[in-house]
């Protein structure tokens, strides 16, 4: 299969008109200090407004069949839209979920009834979504989980805790994994749901991270009350949902670019004097490589992309490298910072901007599958090697040994 690199005419033409829109509906991008320390409020209405011009002009969801109110176009040409749409100021992310793990999920697994009644809100920015999939017992071992579920009638009674759910606070639906059959082995019995956030019985506590700010919430559920029309996919199936939308966010943060650039860094060290420095030099040069890596990576899912193929292990190869890339880099800017680094905010350089990114690489590292996990599924679905040792996946549920 040859790689697609760069664009062909059609490629090019399309490209020009989403730049030439996009020039006329946004300012360019700046470096703003205020961007570090904006309010995930603020964040969160400037991302609706935003996304209600892309839906108002046709540009949201650009892949998306026009059945479900898309563009009807192909996953590349919303490659490229999001390419030239990170040179302006908008905000997209807090419908990183909802559009780009959601919908996806919901347009394969979902009744007729549920395409109506949540992708065109969900198109247009009218709700913000969460995932609820991880909980203290079941990070990295998801198929855990123990958040229950149990039948009464046409409704389903839920009971448990889940946490790092990003922008729960904020969330108007949440889609929900929960243990519906306890006597089965932990990957089956488990039930996926579209979850209303303001049901009677939610509590949603923010945490605040490392970097000061809230992104991340622990959710608690007692006793909230789900109607049966809003399971998705198969009751006692939902681990096979569950794996269409793991696919779409490690897609997702493995080909989501970044706030900053090797080109950025490499301004700062000129910027500092730090660039006459070999070492420094050697781990510019180093980073520079890492991120070009990812560019050719990135080609090939553009390539399977145009020729109407899922992409294979290079997603999972993609997200570990990224997470590397970015846990590599900001090293290499906290050496160039040198004693600069340990301050914060408005009085350090480039207005913190290089440690609030250092800060942030655990959240890359982690989500959508840590880097041990993203080597395994690697090594066995790209090497085809052994899988790992697993003494408890035939077992019951109820058998296993819980934290």
């Amino acid at each position: 299969m040859l790689m697609h690199i760069g664009d062909s005419p059609e490629e090019a033409a399309f490209r020009d008109h989403a730049r030439t829109w996009l020039a006329q509906h946004a300012p360019l991008y700046s470096d703003d200090a205020s961007q570090w320390h904006d309010d995930l409020g603020g964040h969160v209405n400037a991302c609706k407004k935003w996304q209600h011009v892309l839906y108002d002009n046709g540009w949201a969801g650009i892949s998306w069949p026009k059945q479900f109110g898309g563009r009807g176009g192909t996953s590349l040409q919303a490659s490229i839209f999001a390419e030239e749409q990170s040179k302006f100021d908008v905000a997209t992310g807090s419908f990183a979920v909802s559009l780009g793990m959601v919908g996806p999920t919901l347009m394969a697994h979902g009744t007729p009834e549920q395409h109506a009644e949540f992708l065109q809100p969900m198109l247009r920015g009218d709700h913000v979504w969460c995932q609820l999939f991880s909980e203290p017992n079941a990070g990295s071992d998801l198929a855990n989980i123990g958040t229950r579920a149990v039948l009464d009638g046409d409704t389903w009674i839920v009971n448990g805790q889940k946490v790092w759910t990003s922008f729960g606070q904020f969330s108007d639906y949440g889609i929900l994994l929960t243990r519906t059959e306890p006597e089965s082995p932990k990957h089956k019995g488990i039930t996926y749901f579209i979850l209303d956030m303001k049901s009677a019985g939610i509590e949603v506590r923010p945490l605040v991270q490392i970097t000061g700010v809230a992104h991340f919430n622990e959710v608690f559920l007692s006793d909230v009350r789900i109607p049966a029309a809003n399971v998705l996919g198969q009751v006692n199936n939902g681990w096979a949902v569950a794996n269409t939308t793991l696919t779409s966010e490690r897609a997702f943060i493995g080909g989501g670019g970044s706030s900053w650039t090797v080109e950025a860094l490499i301004e700062t060290a000129q910027k500092l004097g730090r660039t006459s420095d070999p070492r420094v030099r050697q781990k510019l040069a180093a980073a520079y490589a890492r991120a070009q890596t990812l560019t050719y990576l990135g080609y090939r899912l553009r390539t399977a992309s145009s020729l109407g193929l899922m992409p294979g292990p290079e997603m999972f190869v993609m997200k570990l490298a990224y997470a590397r890339h970015w846990e590599k880099t900001m090293d290499t800017a906290m050496e160039i910072l040198g004693a600069d680094a340990t301050l914060w905010g408005e009085h350090s350089i480039d207005s913190g901007q290089w440690q609030h990114h250092l800060l942030s690489q655990f959240a890359i590292r982690l989500g959508g599958g840590t880097n041990e996990i993203q080597q395994n599924i690697i090594g066995e679905r790209g090497l085809g090697l052994p899988r790992e040792p697993s003494v408890d996946r035939d077992l019951p549920w109820r058998e296993l040994v819980k934290g």
